[in-house]
């Protein structure tokens, strides 16, 4: 017996990286085909929802390249699906096409699934190993964290981007940010938004900086919904955030309307109020009944503390300029606290430059 192999996982978790900003709300997942002596028959990434997963595009490339799959091996990053849902199961499609081994890289949190994908290829006679290697484990549930932490916990992961001085500042007093970081620093950011199913914002920012929250430095086939916070109903019709392509989500209080019809691409949504606004919590529960897996803040100091306060900021995104500002927007409103141990904790996951910058990402204590 031979343990799953990491070469041919990492090539999986590679193509399962192409899925980003095409497969969402689908997880991303990767595929390789392999004969026993290890030559590449196939390979395969999940296409947009609806397309084909993983498994059926390394099927389709294995049989472009004239190879036979027959007692060859299936090397995927994810359980292979066993439900009908838009598409037919992946699981059936591996045992149709004569596949005599399968190494899954993480099991599927999806109740659909949760174990009875692997469940049907032993079934049917197929040798199913599961990967063991803590290491690649977590880069996996990292590609698919929000798809995994909805799963899980019943809603998505939420991730806080900031550009922010070395003195905390996300802007000068008068609102001015542009530009605090540099080009390869608002590319990366681009790159993240990208990742998220949701981008949401206050109707502050919307208000002071007409924002578009679009994907534009990065290529991609999808864009995010855009989510507006807008208690009060202040969205001006001419907002630039409401422009195609994409669609809008305009979250106000009930009772709350706009003195002009909402554009085709923009749907409202009543939210209950809550404590700084509009309640997050019930937020998050609708967007995870919408199928997002990852939600990006880009947002105002009141509504950054908001997320922090709740206990709802899974991760904070921060590009740090090696610049001081002096006085001016703090990244977050927060509580006064009397005590240290009071503060909010964050374990810094990863430091990077960018240019002349930093890529800070921290995850919040548990």
């Amino acid at each position: 017996m031979h343990p799953p192999g990491p070469d041919l996982l990492d090539l999986a978790l590679a193509h399962a990286r192409r899925s980003i900003g095409l497969s969402d709300p689908n997880p991303r997942v990767g595929c390789v085909i392999a004969a026993p002596d290890g030559r590449i028959l196939g390979e395969g990434h999940t296409q947009e929802a609806g397309g084909p997963h993983a498994e059926v595009m390394a099927l389709r490339d294995a049989r472009a390249r004239g190879n036979d799959v027959r007692g060859a091996e299936a090397w995927v990053t994810l359980e292979p699906c066993a439900h009908h849902g838009r598409t037919p199961p992946c699981a059936d499609a591996l045992i149709a096409a004569g596949i005599a081994r399968v190494v899954v890289g993480t099991p599927d949190p999806f109740a659909s699934v949760n174990g009875a994908g692997m469940r049907r290829l032993v079934e049917a006679g197929i040798r199913v190993d599961v990967a063991r290697d803590s290491a690649w484990i977590a880069k996996a549930r990292e590609l698919n964290i929000g798809f995994f932490h909805r799963h899980e916990h019943g809603r998505p992961w939420v991730r806080i981007k900031a550009a922010i001085s070395l003195d905390g500042r996300t802007a000068l007093p008068n609102g001015r940010s542009q530009w605090i970081t540099g080009p390869e620093a608002r590319r990366d950011g681009h790159a993240w938004r990208q990742r998220a199913g949701a981008i949401v914002t206050g109707i502050g920012t919307i208000l002071h900086d007409d924002p578009r929250l679009d994907v534009r430095e990065v290529p991609t086939r999808l864009q995010p919904l855009r989510v507006i916070l807008d208690a009060q109903a202040r969205l001006p019709a001419t907002a630039r955030v409401l422009a195609a392509p994409g669609k809008v989500l305009w979250c106000t209080a009930p009772r709350a309307s706009l003195q002009e019809p909402l554009p085709a691409n923009v749907q409202a949504l009543d939210l209950p109020p809550g404590g700084h606004g509009l309640d997050l919590h019930a937020l998050l529960r609708e967007l995870a009944v919408r199928d997002v897996n990852e939600v990006h803040v880009e947002a105002g100091a009141r509504l950054t503390g908001a997320f922090l306060e709740s206990g709802l900021a899974d991760e904070l995104l921060l590009y740090v300029a090696p610049r001081l500002l002096g006085p001016g927007l703090p990244l977050a409103a927060l509580a006064e606290r009397e005590e240290i141990r009071g503060a909010l904790d964050f374990q810094l996951r990863e430091a990077l430059p960018l240019g002349p910058d930093l890529r800070l990402r921290l995850v919040r204590c548990t």
